[in-house]
């Protein structure tokens, strides 16, 4: 599973780079976005709304929200 670090990045570039790699990424693959921006918390479950991927968990680790993301 791959890591996207987006970290320090401010809406709505965490959603832009998350659609970015779902782009590249075959059925069923996996991948892990980190984000310490909060608006993260309502952007990314709302691209995967309209690119009808699958948001498998959302964690926090202190400051970093986790989105653990399965390519449709």
């Amino acid at each position: 599973m791959a890591l996207l670090d987006l970290k320090g990045l401010k809406c709505p570039l965490p959603a832009l780079r998350v659609r970015k790699a779902l782009k590249t990424m075959a059925p069923g693959e996996q991948i892990t976005a980190a984000c310490t921006d909060p608006l993260a918390r309502i952007d990314i479950p709302n691209l995967l709304n309209e690119t009808r991927d699958r948001l498998e968990s959302i964690e926090e680790d202190g400051d970093v929200l986790l989105f653990r993301i399965r390519k449709a």
